[in-house]
């Protein structure tokens, strides 16, 4: 494997949790396994771990980005990743209220309702 992939698959590891990594590995490349390889190498490997801003913000800024272009998949794997990665559901919200400005309230609703998911579903683990 490439460094990039190795760097990635770390950095993905820390912001999805060790235990979560063969599920989310397994989803990336369910079809095409290439796209994982690609995925890992250039997302996790080279964007998510650049200086510049810090996790924390990235995060924020993925969230956004997400939740206006509608692509709820990574929104809700990007949500997941920003609470591991120290965001607030306060901050979270907060950056869901730019999308409300700029993307239309009714993004903003689809990533609220994805944020409720995914906080309901962190609930439920931590139950187990």
């Amino acid at each position: 494997m490439s460094s990039d992939y190795e760097t990635g698959y770390a950095q993905f590891a820390r912001m999805v949790g060790e235990e979560n990594m063969e599920q989310l590995i397994n989803r990336f490349k369910a079809v095409c396994p290439d796209f994982e390889t690609e995925v890992v190498s250039v997302v996790g490997g080279r964007i998510w771990t650049r200086d510049g801003i810090d996790l924390k913000t990235r995060s924020l800024c993925s969230i956004s980005i997400l939740a206006a272009l509608g692509r709820n998949n990574a929104l809700n794997l990007n949500l997941q990743m920003a609470l591991r990665n120290g965001c607030s559901v306060e901050e979270i919200c907060e950056a869901i209220f730019q999308v409300a400005a700029y993307a239309g309230f009714p993004a903003a609703w689809d990533a609220l309702e994805k944020l409720q998911e995914v906080l309901e579903s962190n609930e439920a683990s931590d139950a187990q």
